[in-house]
């Protein structure tokens, strides 16, 4: 299972939310460009970072930061928020991105996850963010009547990547992911699954690694508050 430190960027610094909430936004530095090579050097294989200004604005916000970061490690990155048409996809992959997410769009324009999947092999992950098992879009903002394992079915011809599957109501709580929802939807689809929300210490990943099925956990606040040391948890993995 893979371990993604997570980099949620808000007006150009490092920030964590809690359950999706803007104005509950700690700020945990103003470099993301050294935390990202912090991340690197404790020996992760990936990077997650999430656009939140771009999530509700509906377009790359945190450019500057997300460049910054590409042009400073090796890893492969993968990143979301406000990316919700061909031309973003595009721009942002030619820029070094080894993999967008898309999460507004999976519900409001699927063909278009589609069409990327196949323009882009390998490199189009979609985002789900559920709250009691509803899929949210809009940086969360608006609930669906959609299901998250309903949207996540409807892209397994689709030549996805991966799912990231966030449950909002445990995101930066530090109360535990949800353990049982993230397998329950890694075990209705063949897509790999990457779990996302609440990871608050090496319990809750190894608890994700045993389900057996769940492809890799993105963890933040617990890194960044010391709950995790990170290189000590990739060793824990294997990774």
């Amino acid at each position: 299972m893979i371990l993604f430190p997570a980099i949620d960027l808000k007006d150009g610094k490092c920030v964590r939310l809690l359950r999706g909430e803007m104005e509950a936004a700690t700020v945990f530095g103003d470099d993301p460009a050294a935390q990202a090579l912090t991340f690197q050097a404790a020996g992760c294989e990936w990077l997650h970072l999430v656009d939140l200004n771009g999530a509700f604005a509906g377009q790359p916000v945190n450019a500057a930061a997300v460049e910054a970061i590409l042009a400073a490690v090796q890893v492969p990155a993968q990143l979301g928020g406000g990316i919700r048409d061909m031309a973003t996809i595009a721009m942002w992959l030619e820029k070094g991105l080894a993999r967008v997410i898309l999460g507004t769009v999976a519900v409001e324009n699927p063909a278009l996850v589609r069409e990327a999947a196949r323009a882009f092999p390998g490199r189009i992950a979609v985002g789900i963010d559920a709250r009691r098992g509803r899929v949210a879009t809009r940086g969360w903002a608006e609930e669906t009547d959609v299901m998250a394992t309903d949207l996540a079915r409807s892209f397994e011809d689709a030549g996805v990547a991966a799912l990231i599957y966030t449950d909002i109501d445990r995101d930066g709580a530090m109360g535990g992911p949800n353990i049982e929802a993230t397998e329950a939807l890694a075990r209705a689809v063949t897509i790999p699954v990457i779990a996302s929300g609440g990871v608050s210490r090496m319990e809750d990943l190894i608890a994700l690694r045993d389900t057996g099925v769940i492809a890799g956990a993105i963890s933040g606040r617990a890194l960044y508050d010391g709950a995790i040391d990170l290189a000590a948890a990739l060793r824990a993995l294997g990774s």
